[in-house]
């Protein structure tokens, strides 16, 4: 299998799909996505630009779950809608009417993935951010 064949099936898949296919890999081969800061060994020579290149980057501990799109199924999403976040019916219309809109805000990244898992089950598509 060729490198241009993995990365046309890649491009097939949904976010919840690639979310999992990255845990998946940094599972399997103990690595992680986070940017390396290898320009922190240069020499100090250039050291203007370089150093601000280098500044460590912090990894990102909270998430937000953002209804994207609705799907076909609205009182199913806005059913689960209020399962996930403990709103009235009401409100969390007013949330899948208002999409893209935050369900979750400031959580773990297993808890956006589960938000999102949820949602996909009821054919709504979620965003991590």
């Amino acid at each position: 299998m060729s490198v241009e064949t993995i990365i046309e099936e890649i491009e097939k898949l949904n976010v919840l799909e690639l979310v999992r296919l990255n845990k998946t890999l940094q599972d399997k081969w103990g690595v992680s996505a986070a940017p390396v800061a290898a320009a922190a060994a240069a020499p100090a020579a250039g050291a203007g630009p370089v150093e601000a290149a280098a500044a460590p980057v912090e990894e990102q501990t909270e998430f937000d779950a953002i209804l994207s799109e609705i799907g076909p199924n609205k009182i199913n999403v806005i059913k689960v809608v209020r399962e996930l976040t403990g709103l009235g019916l009401k409100e969390a219309k007013a949330v899948v009417d208002e999409a893209p809109k935050p369900v979750k805000e400031g959580v773990s990244r297993e808890e956006a993935e589960k938000v999102a898992a949820k949602l996909a089950e009821v054919g709504a598509k979620v965003t991590i951010k």
